[in-house]
């Protein structure tokens, strides 16, 4: 296969070539934008870290402008949604300087804290509704794979609403109910809906184990992906998403379309939802 059809046929795939240059001679004009799109994830880590330039061209480890300074510091503004960030371009500008002034500011696949989110269609007791997963990477072996760390549906967060205090002190069991063979333990049972009430300070619904249950018992049927973003922790005081833009021009693929600074304290209250 020629290399111009071979750039067609990706073109075509990833849905970035308009109907009228589907032909031979119209996809030179259109090679520079399919070189520039970020069209996977593990591209814009190669990028991010300057193992790949804006060509598509992978590094030698071997090479002087493998993850160098200046180089990353030019290039690291195609990996932005400049749609957004172009309206922001301090943000975009501070967080540049920031990532390239520290060497340590990689992206890695294993080990590092990045996840994704997977929203998809489910039948629910023959209903139609959507679940968003939370996978992160877990190694095997000597590989990696990609493993369920929570969900989001909200039937589960429904049988689980947060209560006032005031509400929950009237469910309890007296520190000395021991004393009467627990004969009062039917109170637990009397309101199903604030069962939790009763459960240790400790408890924390497990919403995972609730949807595999509900997948065992054929209540959860899967139907298909609906999208897919990351959310990545892994830069210093930053935390930033990536989502796909299937658009024309060179700024396409999988971007960063949302931008924080954020302190590590702060992260960690954040990043309890996106780890097991």
């Amino acid at each position: 296969m020629s290399k111009k059809l071979l750039i067609l046929v990706l073109a075509l795939c990833f849905g970035i070539l308009p109907m009228r240059a589907q032909s031979i001679g119209n996809v030179q004009m259109d090679e520079a934008n399919l070189y520039a799109m970020t069209k996977q994830m593990g591209q814009f880590i190669r990028r991010f870290n300057y193992e790949e330039d804006q060509f598509g061209n992978q590094i030698n480890p071997k090479d002087p402008s493998y993850r160098n300074t200046e180089k990353r510091r030019q290039s690291m503004a195609i990996l932005f949604d400049q749609q957004t960030y172009g309206n922001q371009p301090d943000l975009q500008r501070y967080f540049i300087e920031d990532v390239t002034s520290n060497d340590s500011t990689f992206m890695t696949f294993l080990g590092g804290r990045w996840y994704s989110e997977v929203s998809a269609s489910f039948k629910y007791k023959g209903k139609n509704v959507s679940i968003i997963m939370i996978l992160g990477v877990e190694k095997e072996g000597l590989g990696s794979k990609w493993v369920l760390n929570n969900i989001y549906f909200s039937e589960f967060n429904k049988l689980f609403p947060t209560g006032e205090i005031a509400e929950k002190e009237k469910h309890f069991l007296h520190p000395m109910s021991h004393e009467l063979d627990f004969m009062n333990i039917y109170k637990i049972f009397k309101e199903p809906e604030v069962i939790e009430y009763y459960a240790s300070k400790r408890f924390e619904p497990d919403y995972l184990t609730l949807f595999f249950y509900e997948i065992k018992k054929g209540n959860l049927v899967f139907q298909e992906v609906e999208s897919v973003k990351f959310h990545v922790f892994q830069i210093k005081d930053w935390y930033f998403e990536v989502s796909w833009f299937n658009r024309m021009g060179s700024n396409s693929g999988w971007l960063i379309s949302n931008l924080i600074y954020i302190s590590e304290k702060e992260k960690k209250d954040l990043i309890k939802f996106y780890e097991p």
